[in-house]
């Protein structure tokens, strides 16, 4: 590692806490009917936990990318097909929510029980990755 100040257990607290807001965030999102910005930050919830996940894997700074299955490949994670299918659906969240060409079909497709049930998957993924920082 290049940089000897260089404090790995401190970027990774920062990228976990900012992700714990973001949690909260997508929450309070869900519950205004804000559905599509509620997926948009769950997105960025889970990017900031492998982002996490590659210091703790690699000891070096995320590469500066969106996609999140590459990133979770960057950590070496071992991934099943469904495991791989939410990483790519939950990327074009992102991409969905922020491009004006793509942002009123998605917002129509962002349902309260859509909605609801990626809620859930992005809850379960949290823990999921969580999991995998605290071992």
């Amino acid at each position: 590692m290049e940089n000897e100040n260089f404090d790995s257990d401190k970027i990774i607290q920062y990228w976990i806490d900012s992700s714990d807001d973001d949690f909260d965030t997508m929450m309070v999102m869900f519950e205004s009917k804000r559905f599509n910005w509620s997926l948009f930050v769950g997105h960025l919830m889970i990017e900031k936990l492998l982002k996490a996940l590659y210091i703790k894997t690699n000891n070096e700074f995320p590469p500066l990318i969106h996609n999140l299955l590459r990133l979770a490949s960057t950590c070496k994670l071992p991934l099943n097909k469904e495991q791989e299918l939410f990483l790519i659906t939950v990327t074009a969240f992102n991409i969905n929510t922020r491009y004006d060409d793509y942002k009123m079909s998605f917002q129509k497709a962002c349902t309260p029980i859509y909605t609801a049930e990626w809620i859930d998957k992005l809850k379960k993924n949290r823990l999921w990755i969580k999991k995998l920082l605290a071992s």
